[in-house]
């Protein structure tokens, strides 16, 4: 692709949504170029935000971490899995008391937005990236859901990248589950529609308008698969340029890593 094309494909969007580990850090480290291209982002009068399917966390210690690095930034723009779950739960199992399977950041956070969170007679089960993993917590969420409850998962995630490598993330864990209970369950967080809708709306903008940024195939460039939305992939993280087209999500660009997309801004 030309940079011309580049350029062209690039002129409708108004905002950069971008994922965080593996596309503009990984674990505690900052990637080097990671300011420069939020700068010109703005200085190209467009604007970002940030959206993670990593679930182990809630907003303000997202908040805190991005503070740490240098990165100050208004609550509104620091989205996650956690609230595309809470929104969906209250709107579809309103009042519903909910097992959650995961870290306790996660459960306050739940919580925090409005949920019944509970140990025991649940109407339904979240599974989230629970990094405070206990089997006896485990072996109750399989109990709750061989029972026929309704659940969900937070994000499909495989994989978390950090510093030293990968470690098992949601999606590995509903595979755990999915081989005790034979029971699969949908997903919230990227790539789903339902996160789509949550970032149009929390953006304000139409999802022409919106380029997703990350570095995984099949949840960060899915996620605009079949949609007017942007994707663009990233080599800094998980997909590598051979994985293209052996997973889900098609991209429309692909670029080593963010400083490559500064000079088409």
């Amino acid at each position: 692709m030309t940079a011309a094309e580049i350029r062209q494909k690039l002129r409708a969007v108004r905002c950069f949504v971008l994922d965080m580990d593996g596309t503009i850090y990984l674990g505690e480290n900052l990637f080097p170029y990671t300011k420069d291209f939020l700068a010109a982002v703005e200085k190209s009068g467009r604007s970002f935000c940030f959206f993670t399917n990593n679930s182990s966390k809630d907003t303000d210690t997202y908040l805190q971490k991005l503070a740490r690095m240098g990165i100050a930034v208004p609550r509104e723009r620091m989205l996650i899995s956690n609230g595309v779950a809470a929104d969906y739960m209250l709107s579809h199992h309103p009042g519903a008391r909910v097992f959650v399977l995961g870290t306790p950041l996660l459960r306050r956070e739940l919580a925090a937005f409005g949920l019944t969170v509970v140990e025991d007679d649940p109407d339904a089960v979240l599974v989230g990236f629970d990094t405070t993993l206990a089997y006896n917590r485990l072996a109750k969420a399989c109990d709750f859901i061989r029972a026929g409850l309704p659940a969900y998962g937070l994000n499909p995630d495989l994989n978390c990248p950090t510093e030293t490598g990968f470690i098992p993330d949601c999606g590995s864990i509903a595979k755990l589950i999915e081989g005790s209970t034979g029971r699969t369950f949908p997903f919230f967080g990227k790539p789903s529609p339902l996160t789509r809708a949550y970032i149009a709306k929390h953006s304000g903008l139409s999802e022409s308008e919106i380029a997703v940024v990350g570095d995984r195939l099949y949840t960060d460039i899915a996620l605009a698969d079949n949609s007017p939305m942007c994707s663009i992939l990233v080599l800094s993280g998980e997909s590598k340029a051979d994985d293209i087209g052996t997973m889900p999500g098609t991209p429309d660009l692909v670029f080593r890593d963010l400083s490559e997309i500064i000079p088409y801004l």
